[in-house]
C-alpha cells in the first residue's frame, strides 16, 4: 500500500497556502486514478444491477471513505507516517478530479457517438 510507505523525503507542510505540495499532488494523482478506474469498472460490470445504475455515488463514496481510513491508519497503524486533514483534503479533490475525468471523456464519447448515429441516419 503506496500510502503506508514513509514519506519523510516529503517537505512538511507550513500552512493553509502551503499544503499543495509533492505529497499532496501525489494524493490528487492516486486518488483521481482510483476513482476513475472504479467508475469504469462499475458502470461495466452487470453482476449487481444496484451498484451498476448508482455507480457515481458508490465510486466517490468509496474513495472518500478509503480516503479517510488511509489517514487514520497514517496517524494509527503505520510507522512514520502522521494523520494530516490537508491530506485527506487532497484526497477528496481526488475523488472528485477522478469523477470530473471520467465525466468529461464520458460525454466526449457520449458525443461522438451521437454524431456517428445522426451520419448513418440519412
Amino acid at each position: 500500500m503506496i500510502t503506508g510507505i514513509p514519506g519523510n523525503y516529503i517537505p512538511r507542510v507550513a500552512g493553509f497556502w502551503e499544503w499543495l505540495g509533492p505529497d499532496k499532488i501525489i494524493h490528487l494523482v492516486i486518488f483521481g486514478i482510483f476513482v476513475y478506474l472504479l467508475l469504469l469498472g462499475f458502470k461495466k460490470q452487470y453482476r449487481f444491477p444496484g451498484l451498476r445504475y448508482h455507480y457515481i455515488v458508490y465510486a466517490l463514496f468509496i474513495g472518500i471513505i478509503f480516503g479517510a481510513i488511509t489517514e487514520m491508519m497514517q496517524k494509527y497503524i503505520f510507522i512514520g507516517r502522521n494523520a494530516n486533514i490537508y491530506d485527506f483534503a487532497a484526497n477528496f479533490l481526488g475523488c472528485l478530479s477522478g469523477y470530473l475525468i471520467y465525466h468529461i471523456f464520458k460525454t466526449k464519447y457520449n458525443k461522438k457517438i451521437r454524431i456517428f448515429k445522426n451520419k448513418l441516419i440519412f
